[in-house]
């Protein structure tokens, strides 16, 4: 089935003519129309558009012109981020129909490297913390997690190879985790944001979702760049994700176990997961105590997010107050009440632990970690998109974050484990993970 195709595999396949960038979109469609009624993960979708734009990458290969690393491929892009022949709503009714006059800079390194933007995935309302009617691929009792619920679905339900979401808290991560499939998120300032709804100046990154580790390294190398008019984006070259994928590490990883103040929230399964895992690496993983500034962090985090988000929203929170969940209403509130000295004073923990992660990745090559507290919860639970606590602390940092699916609950959904790596060293995390997935691969084999 072509809609089984890796990115990888389908950008080989229409560079070669074995398909047509044609033959691999009809699938995709065809697995949504069959899918996506239970699942929900499209909120934009125009079969012909996305054909149209196929058949014109055919073209261009036919002829012989210049083809990109994702020619022909589709990708699904998250309702908050820009494009100029599609809506983005931001995920509220305030913004039905909103359509951009120009496509964010994510979108047009996508159409240069030869994608097709195949359509729109749902969000929570601006990428917070109302839920969405999106489920779980898995299981539709449950929550796909958020805020990038559509994307991590999509992917996860094999709509299609490749899709683009956010993390401000743990919005790629966690998704990634629930709906088990493999999640990004890169270095602060790797990716431009321009384009992309601003909910927090300081802590919002773009990320990526895909069923194979390959894929996010080929996503994520395709996107990086230098953007002046991104006030975090950085005037140097970018971590080659595929190089680091590919390589061989010149000695085993040395990678580092947290005792994190929050670990108690874990799951059992989550917990014995992650036992199994360390148990399975030995000595190569070396536990260490949290400082005590993690909590501080925590509460830092959460006050630069509430007071910027309050801000970024300003005119919706002053025209259209009635039309703002609930949900989002008491933390818009608390933003409100937060005062600028307060936020300052938040602002100054992040050089802070900025510089602590620069030291501390000077012995250890990666942090190993849950990729949330557990199984996805259940749809309309108290719980809502999830607890984001695993992701916050490196999110606050600026850190590379990947969830890889290697472990499962006791109600059979999939769990993320998490992998945290230095800042800019988004290649050597990737190199990371692939050494990881072989080493407990070996171990399956040699127990079965």
């Amino acid at each position: 089935m072509h809609f089984e195709l890796s990115a990888v595999q389908a950008a080989e396949k229409i560079r070669s003519g074995l398909i047509s960038s044609v033959d691999l979109v009809k699938a995709c469609l065809q697995r949504i129309e069959d899918t996506d009624g239970a699942i929900n993960a499209w909120i934009h979708l125009d079969g012909e558009q996305a054909l149209a734009q196929a058949e014109a990458l055919d073209e261009i290969r036919r002829k012989g012109l210049p083809i990109g690393p994702l020619h022909g491929v589709p990708v699904g892009i998250k309702d908050i981020i820009d494009t100029c022949d599609m809506p983005t709503q931001l995920g509220t009714k305030i913004h039905n129909g909103r359509q951009p006059e120009h496509d964010a800079v994510v979108i047009e390194r996508l159409r240069e490297a030869g994608a097709v933007i195949l359509g729109k995935t749902v969000t929570t309302e601006f990428a917070y913390s109302h839920p969405t009617t999106t489920t779980n691929p898995h299981n539709p009792a449950h929550s796909p997690g958020g805020s990038s619920s559509g994307s991590a679905a999509a992917v996860a339900a094999g709509h299609l190879p490749l899709a683009l979401g956010s993390q401000t808290g743990g919005s790629t991560i966690r998704p990634a985790s629930y709906c088990g499939i493999f999640g990004f998120k890169p270095t602060r300032g790797v990716i431009s944001r321009r384009g992309v709804l601003e909910t927090s100046r300081v802590l919002d990154q773009v990320g990526v979702f895909a069923r194979t580790l390959e894929d996010l390294a080929l996503l994520g190398d395709t996107l990086g760049s230098y953007d002046q008019a991104d006030s975090m984006s950085f005037a140097r070259p970018r971590p080659h994700l595929l190089e680091g994928y590919k390589a061989e590490p010149p000695v085993d990883p040395s990678l580092a176990w947290i005792e994190l103040p929050f670990n108690d929230l874990l799951s059992d399964a989550a917990a014995a997961g992650l036992a199994e895992v360390r148990e399975v690496l030995g000595d190569r993983v070396e536990v260490i105590p949290a400082p005590k500034s993690f909590v501080k962090v925590i509460e830092c985090h959460k006050v630069i997010h509430e007071y910027e988000i309050a801000g970024c929203l300003k005119a919706e929170i002053e025209n259209h107050w009635d039309d703002i969940s609930d949900t989002i209403k008491p933390k818009l509130e608390s933003g409100l009440a937060t005062t600028e000295a307060q936020y300052h004073e938040a602002l100054t923990m992040v050089g802070g632990a900025e510089n602590y992660f620069s030291e501390f990745f000077n012995d250890y090559d990666a942090v190993l970690t849950s990729a949330a507290p557990g199984e996805a919860p259940l749809m309309g639970s108290d719980a809502g998109t999830g607890n984001p606590i695993f992701s916050v602390i490196w999110t606050f940092a600026g850190l590379p974050c990947l969830s890889l699916p290697v472990m499962g609950g006791d109600l059979g959904l999939p769990m993320g484990l998490q992998l945290v790596g230095s800042a800019e060293g988004d290649d050597r995390l990737f190199r990371t993970a692939r050494w990881l997935l072989q080493q407990l691969d070996e171990n399956a084999q040699d127990n079965e």
